[in-house]
């Protein structure tokens, strides 16, 4: 019998046949597991993470990464702590080390990374950055969380105000005393607006400082010997070092550190000549056509240290939520798939985050380094056994000694207290943080 199908008169129990058969035919034959992964990448690098996802997608139809940004790394931790207790955890979360490893590893939703490794094709990965490298290391030197977004603090340097200012060869000094002269020229030939700017100055003034300097940033070496609590106790170095930065602030040939991403904004326009902060920005001024930069080490006092040393690594790691075996086993194949040499050197190049492994690192070609100065001699040392002032620190309580230290560095250099006083302010109120619970 022939139904007219333009006017609707098929019999109730065919239209429930024909009903069943298209809802069969729009369902895949199985659904694809999904990995939520969130994280607080911005601009450039979430859109470089976000092509990858879509690539991984792409390449097989078991599974879908599904990507989630917030705004801050405070949203994002507010968001873990609810999705725990509604038992909706996603797959893999961006959480920064803080050099509070054990705060993080002791959450009961947390699955260390070493242990999902072990237990899949990632087990022979050769990682890029050493073993003995206290940030997401725990103190055997097993990876905590898998080591993605992690970055070191540099010296970006704008070659064309270089030029400008007559400057040859065209590229900061590294000693500071040195960098101050340059500076000086700079601001009365271009650059009068920003000759230096940074984003990070707990980093570069007091935690780099140290480290950069072969010196021990606190004691019981770093806070990593299992016995005795650290301390701070900042020397005539930083003192002076303090001081120092506090005259160029008045001179105007720094501008005063500006927490957030306005500094890298005005870097990327061509605004400032110098800039001290982390290589996670090298990917978006890469992007910049207009800008012709490359990369240095951080300054270092040749009175304390005949050689500069390396600064710490920081950042963060995608931590590895506890969520059930079949998303688990979809999270370790998305790691595996993002630590194969195309993708991971890929991450390296279009990012400036340490290589995630020692392929990606070798599958970079010389191509790539080309105008970017020191860039890679900077990088080829995190692979090797680091120093015990460059290893990292671990300090109970870091995050709200770090704000403190912000706060206070701030006042300083507005000149509102001198440098020794803001000093000896900043040791004695870490102290007391270091031995709060």
């Amino acid at each position: 019998m022939n139904f007219p199908f333009g006017s609707g008169m098929l019999r109730p129990g065919m239209r429930a046949v024909w009903m069943l058969a298209a809802a069969v035919a729009a369902t895949p034959a199985w659904a694809a597991t999904e990995v939520p992964v969130w994280h607080t990448l911005k601009g450039h690098n979430a859109e470089a993470f976000q092509d990858l996802i879509k690539a991984y997608n792409r390449s097989q139809s078991d599974i879908k990464v599904v990507a989630r940004a917030f705004d801050t790394p405070e949203a994002l931790d507010q968001a873990l702590s609810a999705a725990a207790k509604s038992k909706e955890l996603p797959a893999l979360a961006q959480i920064g080390d803080s050099h509070t490893l054990e705060d993080i590893s002791q959450r009961s939703y947390v699955q260390p990374f070493h242990v999902l490794q072990k237990a899949s094709g990632l087990k022979n990965t050769r990682w890029f950055v050493s073993s003995d490298n206290a940030f997401v290391h725990d103190a055997k030197g097993q990876l905590m969380a898998f080591p993605y977004m992690l970055e070191i603090p540099v010296m970006y340097y704008n070659q064309d105000a270089f030029k400008k200012a007559g400057l040859v060869p065209p590229q900061p000094q590294r000693t500071w005393m040195d960098l101050q002269g340059q500076l000086v020229t700079m601001a009365n030939n271009g650059s009068r607006k920003c000759p230096l700017t940074s984003d990070l100055p707990v980093s570069i003034n007091l935690e780099n400082l140290a480290a950069v300097n072969n010196q021990l940033y606190a004691s019981a070496d770093n806070g990593l010997k299992a016995k005795g609590l650290p301390s701070f106790s900042f020397d005539s170095t930083y003192v002076r070092h303090l001081a120092l930065m506090v005259t160029w602030v008045r001179s105007e040939i720094m501008v005063r550190p500006d927490v957030g991403m306005h500094s890298a904004e005005r870097f990327a326009k061509g605004e400032c000549a110098v800039m001290m902060s982390s290589s996670g920005h090298i990917g978006e001024f890469s992007d910049q056509r207009k800008l012709n930069y490359a990369v240095s080490g951080l300054p270092y006092y040749p009175e304390v240290t005949r050689k500069p040393g390396n600064p710490f690594v920081s950042g963060a790691g995608l931590w590895v939520m506890k969520t059930s075996k079949p998303v688990t086993d979809a999270t370790a194949a998305f790691l595996g798939w993002l630590s194969q040499p195309e993708q991971a050197a890929r991450w390296y190049q279009q990012t400036g985050f340490l290589p995630l492994t020692q392929a990606a690192f070798d599958a970079t070609p010389a191509s790539y380094y080309a105008k970017l100065g020191q860039w890679r001699d900077l990088v080829a040392v995190y692979s090797g056994k680091a120093a015990l002032t460059a290893q990292g620190f671990r300090i109970n309580n870091y995050p709200a000694i770090r704000t403190r230290f912000q706060q206070i560095l701030d006042s300083a250099l507005s000149g509102q207290q001198p440098a020794v006083t803001a000093l000896n302010t900043a040791s004695a109120e870490a102290n007391k943080l270091v031995r709060q619970r």
